[in-house]
């Protein structure tokens, strides 16, 4: 089918309006990657806009070699992986226990878990569930308290509910049990939804700060974000965690160009490339249809 010519002139203004929209998104980080690649002292100078001047990679050598953002990495990057894992199995058994028409108290189970998507505590009665449990202080702090998800929940019902019946009327027929179904049938047919969920679990398993902010005081137990968040906050060089003392592992001549504001910025692109790293790895699941390698009706 032809376009007319306001059709075309139309197209032609959004593209170039969506193209401009996203070099706004864009921006800022190209930025703020050409600051962590460039010399401090000769960051503050000023103008620079996209690409490094002074081109070095000693701010991400002081930002990796600090004692706390190596901590800080393995309990992100634990606690993205253990607490992705443990969310996605946790939710699915709910969601798939529910998607059985006779399972008793159905509707009533179902309201019970909107309420806390609806309403909550607070911080304080929530803090003080924690400390009952004993996991104030803890790595579980970070895993155990969401490995439920209320909305993933429904996603998963949803989408459990609209697989065809005689899959699991096959299966049954040939002697699987309901978890048999669950983990040979229903998961690789839900492999795109659940690959979409697992990708928003790990990031905002990746992104939280708040939970070390509030719920440890042991530095080892420190996420990256929460040390990103502490660090942003200071304004001398000097009051880097577990950065005190750094400058005694450095030739004068190096350590003196290095800034305050170039070490955030490397400390923000090794907080944030790594899980900008993992989109590319499940973007192919985005686009695959519910019943592949499923039967048909």
């Amino acid at each position: 089918m032809r376009m007319s010519a306001g059709e075309k002139i139309f197209q032609a203004c959004n593209t170039v309006f969506l193209i401009l929209f996203s070099l706004t998104m864009l921006y800022p980080f190209v930025l703020m990657l050409a600051m962590s690649l460039n010399e401090g002292m000769d960051t503050a100078k000023g103008g620079i806009y996209l690409l490094p001047r002074a081109f070095t990679l000693f701010n991400y050598e002081v930002v990796l070699n600090n004692p706390f953002i190596k901590s800080a990495y393995l309990v992100t990057v634990g606690r993205t992986v253990i607490g992705t894992a443990l969310s996605i199995l946790v939710t699915a058994l709910f969601a798939y226990g529910l998607s059985y028409r006779n399972v008793p108290f159905r509707r009533l189970i179902t309201v019970y878990a909107i309420i806390p998507m609806l309403f909550n505590g607070g911080l304080v009665p929530f803090y003080l569930q924690l400390k009952s449990l004993h996991l104030l202080n803890t790595f579980w702090v970070f895993v155990i308290p969401y490995m439920f998800n209320i909305w993933n929940m429904f996603v998963m019902y949803r989408f459990f509910r609209s697989t065809p019946e005689e899959l699991r009327e096959a299966a049954e027929i040939d002697g699987a049990n309901p978890l048999q179904i669950l983990f040979r049938i229903i998961f690789p047919v839900s492999l795109p939804m659940l690959a979409a969920l697992s990708l928003f679990t790990a990031v905002g398993h990746w992104n939280d700060w708040f939970a070390g902010a509030f719920f440890v005081t042991d530095n080892q137990l420190v996420p990256v974000q929460t040390y990103l968040q502490k660090m942003l906050s200071i304004d001398r060089l000097e009051m880097i965690p577990g950065g005190a003392g750094a400058e005694d592992m450095y030739p004068e001549s190096k350590w003196s160009d290095v800034t305050l504001i170039a070490v955030k910025m490397a400390t923000v692109m090794v907080g944030t490339l790594p899980i900008l790293f993992v989109y590319p790895f499940l973007q192919k699941y985005f686009v695959k249809g519910i019943m592949i390698g499923s039967l048909k009706e």
